[in-house]
């Protein structure tokens, strides 16, 4: 048996996209389990102001991400457990937050308390933190309070606009998907190989809940906060890791072919739909006068629904446009970072006025 593992672990660690394999499997055989105890301990979510489902829907389908994911990462890459253990730590505190969201609705400064407190486990006790701006307005190496400062505000700006955009069926993990994906190409081709078996895990456990979300009938079931919590946190550090790796090529070992002189801006190229729908959506509740957090029907997934598009329809596009931002950070990765950053917020922009004005047609035709 020993063996047998060993042979595998071999194998995982030559070819880390088989991780998508197993990870997807044990997800298979845990998710009627998770469903099963969902329904039986009322952890569901019944139709309200905020929703546009029907019936009661179990909403803790990040605990099934969770188990398939961490035990892909603990029989595959358990030579860097002892690096990962504080980083462990973080993922239950963030995992503990949305699940207790998810049965009580939390107030939200008592959640971004609990991502500060889960992000403090990332990025101070486990060290993994932006500390360059790659020459973004001549700054390089920055100040350790400033990097930590920075870092805090790039992962809970990232957990919250995941935990934002999860509004319609297979949205949050078809664009997980479609993120860890091309961080888990990335790490590979750059021989980053626990991150990239990570990062492949993490895309198998998302494929699971993506087909139940999207195409159960009697089985389907939600991500919950405790889905989107963990995928935010889980993005922002393979974000981090990605722009410290493209910050420091020579100390990383980085290949020149792989390396992104705008990394930073590519990041954010890739995270162009939540990032800038969530900026969107606060700039818009502060100009008409109320809190920032206050939730309401005005994210692109519910503009897209007023178009007269379903569910899956509303997901297809926002993915299709998630790869063109994609294709845009990989033709631009050598541009400069404020040039890049620029020509994604311009086209984000464009496509969201062309969202307004199909919305007024729409809105005007009834």
């Amino acid at each position: 048996m020993y063996h047998k593992m060993h042979y595998l672990n071999n194998l995982i660690v030559a070819y880390p996209v088989l991780s998508i394999l197993i990870s997807f499997v044990i997800g298979l055989c845990f998710m009627p389990m998770v469903i099963d105890i969902a329904k039986k301990r009322n952890f569901v979510v019944r139709p309200n102001k905020r929703t546009s489902h029907e019936g009661t829907i179990p909403n803790i389908g990040g605990i099934n991400i969770f188990i398939s994911f961490l035990l892909t990462v603990f029989l595959f890459s358990y030579g860097i457990i002892d690096q990962l253990q504080f980083i462990i730590i973080g993922v239950f505190f963030i995992l503990i937050v949305g699940f207790v969201d998810d049965l009580i609705d939390i107030k939200a400064y008592w959640k971004l308390l609990g991502e500060i407190v889960s992000g403090f486990f990332l990025i101070v006790v486990s060290d993994i933190r932006l500390t360059n701006l790659h020459g973004f307005l001549g700054i390089n190496e920055l100040p350790v309070f400033s990097s930590y400062f920075l870092s805090i505000f790039v992962f809970i700006a990232i957990i919250n606009a995941l935990n934002l955009i999860d509004g319609v069926d297979g949205l949050a993990s078809g664009l997980g998907i479609l993120y860890t994906l091309f961080f888990a190409i990335y790490f590979s081709f750059t021989g980053s190989v626990n991150l990239a078996i990570s990062a492949y895990a993490m895309v198998g456990s998302l494929g699971v809940f993506f087909i139940y979300n999207v195409f159960g009938k009697k089985n389907k079931i939600f991500m919950g906060d405790t889905g989107s919590l963990l995928l935010g946190y889980m993005i922002s550090l393979y974000v981090f890791q990605f722009c410290e790796m493209n910050a420091y090529p020579q100390k990383s070992h980085l290949n020149e072919l792989f390396q992104m002189k705008a990394a930073p801006a590519v990041a954010i190229c890739i995270l162009s739909v939540p990032l800038f729908d969530t900026l969107r959506v606060m700039l818009t509740r502060i100009k008409k006068g109320v809190s920032p957090f206050h939730p309401d029907k005005n994210h692109i997934h519910h503009l897209l629904l007023k178009t007269g598009l379903k569910h899956r329809q509303v997901t297809m596009v926002l993915l299709i446009v998630t790869l063109v931002f994609i294709m845009l950070g990989i033709v631009g990765r050598n541009w400069s970072i404020g040039l890049l950053a620029l020509v994604a917020f311009s086209l984000a922009v464009v496509l969201t006025e062309i969202l307004w004005r199909l919305v007024d047609r729409k809105t005007l035709k009834k």
